[in-house]
């Protein structure tokens, strides 16, 4: 009878964490690591503050959840989406815009929470999250380097590995200046694309060119 009954209480303990780490995620993107309190949390996630408590030392220690829960789901999904076999049948041009055009819109759409999570990393750094934090990001760029190698035939670059990663670094950096930390650019913002349309645009443009990939 004690494992019948342990079964229901664990799911529920499980259902429990996954909406707190939701509203938790939720709340830093909507108010930034410093708006983002305990008390705030639990109201969002229909808590009270002890209960967070009960689960987390603080509330750096709920962040870490989060964000390297976001990181691990993200590293997840990728083999899921797209395959290096899969990204062979498409055109190197059209799989380097259908790639780009994504990571725009996804981060246009969540920059607040990007912003809110390089805050918080960057203020962790030389931390075992902080350490736990970059392998993830660094696996994820190498999934999307080799999915762009599936295509190393039509990369004139004489290095398509050191290429294609420099070239992502500088299209997630590019992303993360103009689109998710966008206060700092003043006025050099007149200078750059109107919309995600032209930015998009640019980058693909930039990506290939340094590739020297024929269009």
């Amino acid at each position: 009878m004690a494992s019948k009954s342990l079964a229901p209480q664990q799911a529920r303990s499980r259902e429990s964490l996954r909406k707190l780490l939701k509203a938790a995620a939720e709340v830093l993107g909507q108010h930034g690591v410093e708006g983002a309190t305990i008390p705030r949390i639990a109201a969002h996630a229909g808590l009270t503050p002890g209960a967070i408590y009960r689960r987390f030392t603080d509330k750096d220690a709920l962040f870490e959840a989060v964000i390297l829960g976001i990181l691990e789901r993200q590293q997840e999904r990728l083999p899921l989406g797209t395959t290096a076999e899969a990204a062979r049948q498409i055109p190197l041009a059209v799989f380097a815009d259908q790639l780009i055009g994504s990571m725009v819109v996804s981060y246009r759409a969540n920059a607040a929470l990007l912003r809110a999570m390089r805050i918080f990393v960057q203020g962790r750094a030389h931390t075992a999250f902080w350490r736990k934090a970059c392998r993830l990001e660094t696996k994820t760029v190498e999934h999307l380097v080799d999915l762009f190698l599936a295509h190393a035939d039509e990369i004139t670059h004489p290095n398509p590995r050191l290429a294609v990663a420099t070239g992502m670094m500088m299209v997630i950096s590019t992303l993360f200046e103009i689109v998710v930390m966008p206060t700092d650019l003043g006025p050099v913002k007149k200078l750059l694309p109107a919309d995600d349309l032209g930015l998009k645009r640019e980058l693909v443009r930039a990506f290939l060119n340094y590739l020297g990939v024929e269009r």
